[in-house]
Order: structure tokens, then sequence, then C-alpha cells
């Protein structure tokens, strides 16, 4: 019993604090990073459950497809500014 509540508050704080992460960090990336960390330590709960197949389709559906389609999302969405600069150089010449 004890092990088990042990484990439980172990992955309560990641939980929490990754959650936290998301909502204060700045850069979306590590946001995004910080949201598959709080999603798979949602999965761990329903491991401790014993949902399994439950735990694999967060970690499928959830880990899997919309963190990579935030990945895809942020990576196509980031301004290079050194881009910015080439652009701006060649409108002024």
């Amino acid at each position: 019993m004890t092990y088990e509540l042990i484990a439980f508050a172990l992955f309560a704080f990641v939980t929490l604090a990754s959650a936290l992460g998301v909502v204060l960090l700045a850069d979306p990336w590590h946001s995004a990073l910080m949201l598959g960390v709080t999603l798979v330590s949602v999965a761990v709960y329903y491991v401790m459950l014993a949902a399994e197949f439950v735990a694999m389709m967060q970690i499928l559906v959830y880990v899997g497809g919309v963190l990579i389609l935030i990945t895809f999302a942020v990576m196509l969405t980031q301004r290079d500014d050194a881009g910015v600069d080439e652009t701006d150089e060649v409108v002024q010449t």
C-alpha cells in the first residue's frame, strides 16, 4: 500500500509540474514537450488502476497523434529571423 501511495504522489507531482510548465513556458516547443510528459504521466495513472488498454490508447492517440500534430504546427509556424533580414535587404536595394 505504501509503495502505491509513493508512486501516486511522485506521478502527481510530475503531472502538476509539467502541466504548469505547459502554461508558463514561453517557447512553444518546450511547452509541447511538457504536454507530452503530462499525457504520459496520465497514462501511468491508468496503469495503476489496472486499465492497460486505456493507458495504451492514451499513449497511442494523444501522445502519438495529437503531440505530433502540435510538433508539426510549432515547426511550421516559427519565424526565422535570419530569413526576415535577408528579405529586408533585397527590398531596400
